[in-house]
């Protein structure tokens, strides 16, 4: 169901909000996906406690009903002609359609690379936590929950910071500034043995992985047509999967170098990507989106 949900739900973003509100409606959509993931797992386990299993899925149930609800509710402006085109298309043709529109537009194509490369080689020193707050950093439970909570923390102040933000144009250079910083940030937590450096180095990666993220993704859904835009985002929302293949290369270093060296080699090779898309593509540096436009359309400067 997340396959077919998520890209038509990101795609809806950009048809209500539209282009001049987008970059604060995403980064409003991460702080409230970054709330509940913080907030979710104590409000289920109240849940439990007072309902018991059943019906905490009972009340997820019907919590699932209401927004479906609200979101037949919801009244989307029309499309083009062409986006009414692509929806009477066969399924195999319109996924034909969206690879072939990805492989041939070099900005999406460097976009993509951003949103997915650091991401996948960068998050997953998360999952490596225990093994810092225990062996490296010499603490316990309590510690990895404040290693946690730092990077959440720092996600939400990201979001919050670019859903703040006021703009006339959305630019390609920040995401790219941000995609290298997370990705620099990382690598020192994997380097650091010192428990405030490494509470400094997680709250900076979740300021900088959100603030990156939330960018990049508006400016693939303001550079993409609307025809194609949720086909588009379904290789962003690659990520869902992309990320649990890169836990898994982590788990495999770490097995054979150690936690902290996995998580260097990870971090310098999403930095490595970064730079690849720098030297493979100089002109998506100047890429920016006026937001004032209905169309906003791409200017390279």
């Amino acid at each position: 169901m997340q396959a077919f949900q998520n890209p038509a739900r990101q795609t809806l973003v950009t048809d209500l909000a539209g282009p001049r509100h987008l970059i604060n409606a995403l980064a409003l959509n991460s702080m409230a996906l970054n709330t509940s993931r913080a907030l979710g797992p104590a409000f289920a386990g109240l849940l439990i406690a007072t309902v018991g299993v059943h019906g905490s899925y009972y009340v997820q149930a019907v919590m699932f009903l209401l927004a479906t609800i609200w979101t037949i509710q919801m009244r989307v402006p029309e499309r083009g002609r062409e986006s009414a085109r692509a929806a009477r298309e066969p399924l195999l043709q319109s996924i034909k359609g969206g690879v072939a529109y990805v492989s041939t537009n070099s900005n999406i194509r460097a976009q993509l690379i951003l949103a997915l490369g650091p991401l996948t080689l960068g998050m997953p020193f998360t999952n490596m936590m225990p093994i810092f707050a225990k062996d490296v950093l010499h603490g316990g439970a309590q510690l990895q929950g404040f290693l946690l909570s730092a990077f959440g923390a720092g996600s939400l102040l990201g979001a919050l910071v670019v859903a703040s933000i006021p703009r006339r144009r959305a630019y390609a250079l920040p995401a790219v500034i941000g995609a290298l910083v997370f990705s620099l940030t990382v690598f020192f937590f994997g380097s650091s043995q010192l428990v405030w450096l490494s509470l400094t180095c997680t709250f900076f990666s979740g300021i900088f992985m959100t603030t990156y993220q939330t960018q990049d993704q508006a400016l693939l859904q303001l550079s993409a047509p609307s025809h194609v835009r949720g086909r588009v985002m379904s290789f962003y929302l690659m990520n869902r999967a992309t990320i649990p293949i890169g836990t898994l290369l982590a788990g495999a270093l770490a097995h054979s170098f150690g936690g902290p060296a996995a998580v260097r080699m990870m971090s310098l090779a999403a930095v490595g990507v970064v730079l690849l898309v720098i030297a493979k593509q100089p002109a998506f540096l100047r890429l920016k989106v006026d937001l004032q436009e209905p169309d906003a359309a791409v200017i390279i400067a």
